[in-house]
């Protein structure tokens, strides 16, 4: 296809919001294929950057954009938040929002709803008690800090005990990095293309509905009888 049909292409899938309906759709033909959504959800976010320079035709960054710190460097860009299933890392949600919203803050978002299990690393901590999870019966398995449990020394049973929970559970955390990986690495995709939160979101929404066809790649080719590597 032109560069014109891809651009138009582009904005029907903005105008009426398909990515989502995208990402259903492949989810439903890999559900048909045996890969359909356990109960357990696995929710983590990811930075994608956005230009800072004001070197462009308004002067100015993206007012969508935002700026937040993650460790000692600062970010300018969005935030994409995925709730995966957490036996085959598929995702089955996704929220794109400006960087310097907190990411406990969209996790009903990324629920379906069935799940009786989410996992989060340390940085969603407290968020069983956030007032829309009120009544919500899931078991939440987030990552402790390890400053909550040092004080009992890395020679005791208790601390030993801890330390291999936190293991299982970083094992199991460990799925959600995988789309991460494929939009960034498989699809290069480091940078906002556009500037707004509405283009980028289908952008993001398709590549991670992708991403899925890609992670379950050598199941959908085993099961029609091809196995390549």
């Amino acid at each position: 296809p032109d560069e014109t049909t891809i651009l138009n292409f582009r904005r029907l899938l903005e105008k009426h919001e398909l990515a989502t309906g995208i990402l259903g759709v492949i989810n439903g033909y890999l559900g048909d294929r045996g890969l359909s959504l356990r109960q357990g959800t696995i929710v983590d976010a990811t930075l994608i950057h956005a230009p800072s320079s004001t070197k462009n035709k308004d002067g100015k960054r993206d007012p969508e954009m935002h700026q937040t710190k993650k460790g000692n460097q600062y970010y300018f860009g969005a935030k994409a938040h995925i709730g995966a299933d957490d036996e085959s890392g598929l995702v089955h949600s996704v929220v794109v929002t400006a960087a310097n919203v907190a990411d406990v803050t969209q996790v009903a978002k990324l629920l379906h709803g069935e799940e009786n299990v989410v996992c989060a690393d340390a940085g969603y901590t407290g968020v069983e008690k956030r007032e829309e999870h009120a009544g919500r019966k899931v078991i939440w398995q987030i990552a402790a800090r390890r400053s909550t449990y040092k004080k009992h020394g890395k020679r005791s049973i208790l601390y030993k005990a801890i330390r291999k929970i936190e293991k299982a559970k970083a094992q199991v955390r460990a799925k959600v990095e995988h789309p991460f990986r494929v939009i960034k690495r498989q699809f290069g995709y480091e940078k906002v293309r556009f500037r707004g939160l509405a283009k980028n979101t289908a952008q993001m929404v398709t590549l991670f509905a992708l991403s899925n066809l890609w992670m379950a790649r050598r199941h959908l080719l085993a099961s029609a009888g091809e196995v390549r590597v």
